[in-house]
């Protein structure tokens, strides 16, 4: 069984918006994001962190205090590019030193790539260089926040015209759709 597939089904949906670096902000923070916690001990984050990039991390009990800068950082930038707001320079340091560091490496499997099997700080290089790709990018104008008010899950508008409401359209989308058919909101 893939990392990816390990994670439970109530959880899966946090890890759906096709950017391991937005996805990664899912799994919890400091603040108002508390409560959302999911990387609480190394087991956590061998699973939930491991399943972003569907690779097996080996994880040391300082690992867990060790991403919080970073996805504190992503958080930040992430959500201010959502809002227009310039990412801050302090948030842009840590990024850019935690992508300074080895990276897990890319395999070829059987016509497809694969990262092997590595540590968390790989790992959060990995994602540091997947935020520094998408912010250093058009697409970084397209960063959403969920528009369902029981959500707020961040995600990128592809679609063509921009106009993507919903981090998911089975779930966040669906659920509104239902509700104004229903006449309530």
């Amino acid at each position: 069984m893939s990392p990816s597939q390990r994670v439970p089904a109530g959880e899966r949906r946090r890890f759906r918006t096709g950017r391991p670096c937005l996805d990664f902000t899912h799994t919890g923070g400091e603040g108002p994001y508390a409560v959302w916690e999911l990387l609480r001990e190394p087991a956590d984050v061998a699973l939930y962190v491991g399943a972003l990039l569907d690779v097996d991390l080996d994880v040391v009990a300082e690992d867990v205090a060790g991403l919080r800068p970073l996805r504190t950082a992503l958080t930040n930038v992430a959500r201010g590019a959502a809002q227009g707001v310039p990412p801050g320079a302090g948030d842009i340091a840590v990024i850019n030193a935690t992508a300074a560091h080895a990276p897990l490496v890319p395999q070829l499997d059987g016509g497809r790539v694969v990262l092997g099997r590595g540590t968390v700080p790989q790992a959060l290089s990995t994602l540091a260089r997947d935020a520094i790709d998408l912010l250093a990018s058009p697409l970084r104008d397209r960063i959403r926040v969920c528009a369902a008010e029981d959500c707020g899950l961040l995600f990128v508008d592809a679609s063509r015209p921009g106009l993507r409401r919903w981090c998911s359209m089975e779930r966040c989308g669906d659920r509104a759709k239902k509700r104004t058919a229903r006449g309530t909101s």
